[in-house]
């Protein structure tokens, strides 16, 4: 594990509310006076957290009820901000896109441009400290009815360092379409954006977030292989949509933990990773949730590497297209890939 925590990696897609520390829960809790956590003891509320047995993506979903309640002031926000970039950082992270729905963080009293400069200033902090290149989306969500006034917000915050725009939540009676209208905004103002699909529905909210919401990435999309034909372990044919992600090269930010932990696949080996890697899809890998997934970028790598015979050449390559995927301005992404590629070349 150490070796591969040493490895460079970018992280696309992390939600902020999902990987805070545990004792800094308990502290921001007694702090704000938060009395309805599970467990007041650190091991207990670590174990509470883990939602590896959750099964479905609506549980998964309902453990966030109280992170976000101890996240509700500018210190809390400022704080989960820097720890975040802090620990991902630790764990050889060099590019980091953190994403987060502030419609969330408003029921302290705070504005929605309040909670967004909040996070700033603690992901700016620690981006200075660590080195780490960060980046913020703002997350709508598709069981709300807010996701232009959000959209809106982002295009504004891009002096605050938000690079992009994302719909998230819920799949299943939440289609894309209903937030094309946010999405259409954000790409009108340059923003770029991107939208969670193929998690919790099928192919056809792929094929929405791309031509109906103009998504440049998909979040986790790994039910793209719900449209390729599989013979003994190896995509052998695409249909329609398949074709066009191959194709065209749109970047699958996977979360391999959490799409066991959701109930997508029911076990490491059985997820579609290492085909759609092999058969050409623009794989990259991610946390997801760090918190309630128990992960970090380095168990990611392990997983694929015991489970899919990932080696030193194939983290390269899906940390090179995080990187040429990302949002923040290409300049500092073109530094970063020739480090990055020096630092790997030299382990070949």
């Amino acid at each position: 594990m150490e070796e591969l925590r040493s490895l460079p990696k970018a992280l696309l897609h992390d939600h902020l509310d999902g990987g805070l520390r545990v004792d800094t829960i308990l502290d921001l809790a007694t702090t704000v006076g938060y009395e309805g956590l599970p467990a007041t003891d650190e091991a207990g509320l670590r174990e509470w957290f883990h939602q590896g047995e959750s099964g479905s993506l609506e549980r998964y979903l309902e453990s966030f009820d109280h992170t976000l309640a101890v996240m509700q002031t500018a210190e809390a926000l400022e704080r989960v901000g820097y720890e975040a970039v802090v620990d991902v950082a630790a764990d050889g992270v060099v590019y980091a896109e953190l994403r987060f729905a502030p419609a969330f963080n408003t029921d302290g009293g705070l504005t929605l441009e309040e909670v967004v400069a909040a996070v700033a200033r603690g992901v700016q902090t620690a981006s200075s400290e660590t080195g780490c290149v960060t980046g913020l989306i703002l997350d709508g969500m598709r069981q709300m009815k807010d996701s232009e006034e959000i959209a809106d917000l982002a295009v504004a915050s891009r002096d605050l360092g938000v690079i992009g725009f994302d719909l998230a939540g819920p799949e299943a009676g939440y289609p894309n379409d209903d937030h094309a209208p946010a999405c259409l905004r954000a790409r009108e103002a340059n923003l770029p954006v991107t939208v969670h699909a193929g998690e919790g529905d099928g192919v056809h909210q792929i094929w929405r977030a791309l031509h109906h919401c103009g998504a440049l990435r998909i979040g986790h999309g790994v039910r793209i292989i719900e449209d390729t034909t599989v013979i003994n372990g190896e995509i052998t044919d695409t249909g329609p949509v398949a074709s066009f992600v191959r194709d065209v090269q749109v970047p699958l930010e996977v979360s391999v933990s959490s799409n066991i932990h959701t109930g997508i696949f029911p076990t490491v080996a059985e997820h579609p990773i290492g085909m759609l890697y092999r058969a050409g899809f623009a794989v990259t890998l991610n946390t997801d949730n760090r918190l309630m997934s128990g992960t970090s970028m380095t168990t990611e790598f392990a997983l694929v590497a015991e489970h899919h015979g990932f080696g030193i050449g194939d983290f390269h390559a899906v940390t090179r297209r995080a990187i040429l995927a990302g949002f923040t301005p290409w300049p500092r992404r073109q530094e970063l890939l020739e480090k990055v590629d020096e630092i790997y070349l030299d382990l070949y």
